[in-house]
């Protein structure tokens, strides 16, 4: 009997610990590396201190947002300006929350939400809901704590590593500098296709043809609020568009 249930795969396994936390951060660690390296070299290059690249993503810790704000302060905007296009388009992080919240199983503690909830980026978020999909039954906060904090780690250390090695290496490179600035968004969306599944097809087709939609028209920002809107609205009409059960 015992034999029996350790090897059925519906047992529920030990909450994931902060070591396993490090191991499932890898893939994040890997694609932030370079892409923050870019970052620090573009702030150097935009004017910016080494100081400052690295303070800003330390304290910002926004992804590609960071490039966004050191390219409109560089440009002569002002902060609010630059703040306030920066929370357009991370507007999306304040439904990550409640999206973990849903699947998650007991209570939370406050101090260590807080310190994973400043780490919950779009990759983070991704490989966190990709663990309570899986079971929900193993997630746990210190692995939770784990993953974002080797996350944040990595970009701090890329964009220093960035900012710390002269101006424009890369000049030489276009290609390169240009495939690493697509890393972020390919990462996220290989997380987002590991989590994938097929009763979601509704959402993920209404979520990228409010992208495509807002790209198209307006501008990028845009783009993140159209392709959030479209799968909300996905997710709402999902259920009524099923056909109802026949009991």
């Amino acid at each position: 009997m015992d034999a029996s249930q350790s090897n059925n795969p519906l047992t529920p396994g030990p909450p994931a610990t902060f070591r396993e936390g490090i191991v499932d951060s890898l893939p994040i660690v890997i694609g932030y590396l370079p892409v923050a390296f870019a970052f620090g070299l573009n702030a150097v290059k935009l004017g910016f201190t080494p100081l400052e690249g690295i303070f800003i993503s330390c304290v910002i810790y926004a992804g590609a947002s960071q490039f966004v704000i050191t390219t409109l302060l560089s440009a002569g905007l002002s902060l609010w300006v630059a703040a306030l296009t920066v929370m357009a388009m991370d507007v999306r992080h304040l439904l990550y929350g409640p999206a973990l919240r849903h699947r998650i199983l007991g209570a939370l503690s406050p101090r260590k939400t807080a310190l994973w909830a400043f780490g919950l980026t779009d990759e983070v978020f991704s490989a966190a809901i990709a663990r309570l999909i899986k079971d929900n039954r193993r997630w746990s906060e210190n692995w939770m704590i784990s993953v974002a904090a080797c996350s944040w780690l990595s970009w701090v250390i890329g964009t220093a590593a960035g900012a710390l090695s002269g101006n424009g290496p890369l000049d030489d490179y276009p290609a390169v500098e240009a495939a690493l600035s697509f890393m972020l968004p390919a990462l996220f969306l290989s997380f987002l296709l590991a989590a994938f599944q097929r009763r979601q097809s509704l959402v993920l087709a209404a979520s990228l043809t409010g992208a495509l939609a807002g790209l198209l028209l307006m501008s990028i920002p845009m783009a993140i609020l159209a392709g959030i809107g479209g799968g909300c609205v996905g997710a709402l009409l999902g259920p009524a568009l099923k056909p109802g059960k026949v009991e």
